[in-house]
């Protein structure tokens, strides 16, 4: 058990936390959420004693180890790989070490003996000796080859380091697991797999996570803030939004048969206060009149965008014509003699773990990259707004966000283009904010911005949710469900790709291309050995122009 006591958190003279009294129990998976600076990775760092709070107190249950996700890739750099998931179990990993240096020494004493027989009992009592190949499993359910177990972590790319710093985080089973967007650089093996996991853990889990479908998976709880606050609901996410939303239904309701009530109530009092033959009943009325208290509706702290994609022309029946492309960088064949025709009404989800193929093939079809073989043709009809996963250099300008707009709308008014922007959350004189100076989750606002403007009838996105908050999630999916014209896109988060795609393209590890009109979820449970998961392996010496490329 773990349990904030009267847990407030000030930053200068706003109050980021407030009296805040919660109780995380056994047995039960919190999904910790709320809007963009509510203060979600923050309280997880009080409730794991990496930042104090300004009042109250954490309190743990005596005895119980506590397991944070760690976010600093390069901290363990110079450890192995398996040392670094076991130190996720610090006393075990130092007992571990306290034996090897003893055992170690040319002038072994009869001391050293008898602490080593101590460690070795304290060791075995903590199933020591099983410690590597637990560890080992659990790189391997996350995707970590057994060929990198022994490796030093600087050796490893990005994506390995966080999936070793996730197995460190659940190793040893810890009575409290505190997990901060553990699904992010995950592939779709490693969520499902990290899924089964929690869902079969039976200690305690406090997750923060934008992905809709794994906490509605994974979690028993969820623990909302908001105005300074936490509020718990029983259920998974989707029971808390149509919790919380009927809460609020009910309360507007009672609001408004009080208010239909107060007005009756001041038209009898109004009418015959005056009346000496109705002056008791108006007294009386009166006084029935001063008890009646309204709720207090509070308006959420979350803003949600708004999000509309309207084509300024209808699409034709000719949208799309690939016939084989094929695409190596350095040596390496990325897309291999790839062909398929688009319908009018596709919105396709390229999905798998060969994300660097998905993004060649969309910046193929952009023009902003050349095939080595084979064309493609767009149809007459057709006009293609473009999302690219790394918008760095795009907003390497000294413009403020309106002159950056300004050229692809077709109001050139300043004064429309700041009000365009007010509906995607840039209120008063953040128009004004420089594009070089923007968060990721501005930058990915700003993008779809432009391409709301375009008006374009052909959407191509690559990885959008990223950077993202879940109310922009949520309405982006929206947003692309609404779309009457064709969709080409990826993304980690499980609930954009199942409500959006009507068809599921995946290009294996060497180019090849699965093609099935389906929606996401009936493709994963189609055969297996139909649609075997690939791994994107190459040769040491290529990873680096490969990650920039991808990148």
């Amino acid at each position: 058990m773990i349990q904030a006591s009267d847990i407030t958190l000030r930053l200068g003279k706003h109050a980021l936390f407030e009296d805040v009294n919660i109780k995380f129990t056994e047995g039960n998976c919190y999904g910790l959420i709320g809007a963009n600076g509510s203060g979600k990775s923050t309280f997880l760092k009080i409730l794991s004693g990496k930042l104090d709070p300004s009042k109250g107190n954490i309190i743990i249950t005596p005895g119980q180890r506590l397991s944070f996700l760690q976010q600093d890739h390069y901290k363990y750099d110079e450890y192995l790989v398996l040392d670094t998931v076991i130190m996720g179990n610090k006393r075990l990993y130092e007992i571990m070490k306290e034996k090897e240096a003893i055992y170690a020494k040319e002038d072994f004493t009869d001391a050293d003996g008898i602490k080593a027989s101590e460690l070795e009992g304290e060791f075995a009592n903590m199933d020591g000796w099983e410690a590597e190949a637990d560890a080992s499993t659990l790189l391997n359910g996350l995707g970590i080859d057994n060929l990198l177990h022994d490796k030093y972590m600087k050796d490893l790319s990005g994506n390995e380091k966080v999936k070793v710093l996730l197995a460190q985080a659940l190793f040893g089973s810890p009575d409290i697991l505190l997990l901060d967007e553990p699904t992010n650089h995950l592939d779709l093996e490693a969520i499902r797999w990290l899924e089964e996991f929690l869902i079969n853990f039976e200690n305690t889990v406090i997750v923060v996570s934008h992905d809709r479908y794994f906490l509605n998976k994974v979690c028993t709880q969820i623990a909302d803030i908001d105005y300074a606050k936490i509020q718990l609901y029983a259920g998974n996410y989707d029971f808390w939004y149509e919790s919380s939303q009927l809460m609020v239904k009910q309360m507007k309701d009672s609001n408004k048969k009080k208010e239909d009530k107060i007005k009756e109530l001041q038209e009898f009092i109004q009418r015959f206060s005056a009346n000496a033959s109705k002056a008791k009943q108006a007294t009386s009325r009166k006084r029935a009149l001063d008890k009646i208290e309204l709720d207090e509706i509070k308006p959420s702290s979350r803003k949600y965008p708004y999000i509309d994609f309207k084509p300024l022309r209808n699409i034709g029946n000719e949208v799309l014509t690939v016939e084989g492309l094929s695409k190596s960088i350095n040596g390496v064949k990325i897309l291999d003699n790839m062909s398929f025709t688009l319908n009018h009404d596709d919105k396709v989800a390229f999905v798998g773990s060969n994300t660097l193929a998905t993004t060649t093939l969309f910046k193929i079809l952009s023009g902003e990259m050349e095939a080595d073989e084979g064309s493609f043709k767009w149809g007459v009809t057709t006009n293609v707004s473009y999302f690219p996963k790394d918008n760095t250099k795009l907003f390497d300008r000294d413009d403020t966000i309106v002159d950056w707009l300004m050229p692809y709308s077709t109001e050139k008014d300043p004064t429309y283009v700041r009000g365009f922007l007010g509906r995607m959350l840039f209120k008063g004189e953040d128009g004004l904010k420089k594009v070089n100076i923007l968060s990721g989750g501005e930058r990915v606002r700003v993008m779809l911005s432009k391409m709301m403007l375009i008006g374009a009838n052909v959407l191509i996105l690559d990885e959008p949710t990223n950077h993202l908050d879940m109310e922009s999630i949520t309405s982006l999916n929206n947003g692309v469900i609404k779309f009457p014209g064709v969709a080409l896109f990826t993304s980690q988060d499980h609930q954009f790709v199942q409500t959006s795609a009507n068809r599921i393209m995946e290009i294996t590890a060497e180019g090849l291309l699965i093609d099935k009109m389906s929606t996401y979820d009936d493709y994963l449970d189609s055969d297996e050995t139909a649609r075997k998961r690939f791994v994107f392996k190459v040769d040491e010496s290529f990873k680096e122009d490969l990650d920039e490329m991808e990148n």
